[in-house]
C-alpha cells in the first residue's frame, strides 16, 4: 500500500461506529492462515482459543473496537455444498463471535438477484471502504488492498452490505451443505 494510505489496524482503530466485513470467495490462500488451514485439513481440529498466537491480535483489536461501541459484522456468500475452505471459517468462526464480531452466512442462490462489489471489502463508519483484492487462486493480489472514499461509491456498496445482510443466516443457525 502506498504510505499515504492507512493500513487495516489503522483503519479499524481508527473506527468509531461501525466496520462491516463482505466476504464472496469460497477458498483463500492466504499466508498468515496457511498452516492452520492445513492442520485443520489433515486432523479436522481447528484452533479455537482466543488466546493463541494465531487468533490473539485480531480478538484483542475486534475486543477493543466493540468497547468502543464500533459494531463489528461480517457477512458471508458461499456456494454450497461449501467448500473444504468454508467448512473452515465456519469452523473458526465461534472465536469471531466470542470477540464480538457478528457473523452471517448466505448460500450464493439466494444472492442471485443482488448487485454486489466485484470484490471483497470492509466499510469503516460508512465512509470509507477497503477493497480486497485476490489472485485467481486465492492469494492476496499486487496491490491487495484498495481504500476509497467516495461517497456514492460507499453507498453502493453499503446497500450491497445490508442487502446481504438482511438475507443471510446468523452464524449459529447456518447449517454447513
Amino acid at each position: 500500500m502506498p504510505q499515504n494510505v492507512p493500513s487495516f489496524d489503522e483503519l479499524m482503530e481508527a473506527a468509531q461506529r461501525s466496520a462491516v466485513h463482505l466476504e464472496m470467495r469460497d477458498q483463500y490462500a492466504v499466508g498468515d492462515e496457511a498452516d492452520d488451514f492445513d492442520t485443520w485439513l489433515r486432523t479436522g481440529k481447528r484452533d479455537s482459543d482466543p488466546a493463541s498466537e494465531y487468533w490473539a491480535p485480531w480478538v484483542d483489536m475486534i475486543t477493543r473496537a466493540t468497547a468502543r461501541g464500533v459494531v463489528v459484522r461480517r457477512a458471508r456468500i458461499v456456494s454450497e455444498p461449501v467448500t473444504d475452505y468454508i467448512r473452515y471459517e465456519h469452523a473458526g468462526a465461534v472465536v469471531n463471535v466470542a470477540a464480538g464480531e457478528q457473523v452471517r452466512w448466505l448460500p450464493r442462490r439466494r444472492a442471485v438477484d443482488l448487485l454486489l462489489p466485484g470484490v471483497d471489502l470492509w466499510i469503516f463508519d460508512g465512509t470509507q471502504v477497503l477493497f480486497n483484492h485476490f489472485s485467481g487462486t486465492g492469494e492476496w493480489a499486487d496491490p491487495p488492498m484498495e481504500l476509497r472514499t467516495e461517497p456514492e461509491l460507499i453507498k453502493q456498496c453499503s446497500v450491497a452490505f445490508e442487502a446481504v445482510w438482511e438475507r443471510a443466516a446468523p452464524h449459529d443457525e447456518y447449517e454447513i451443505h
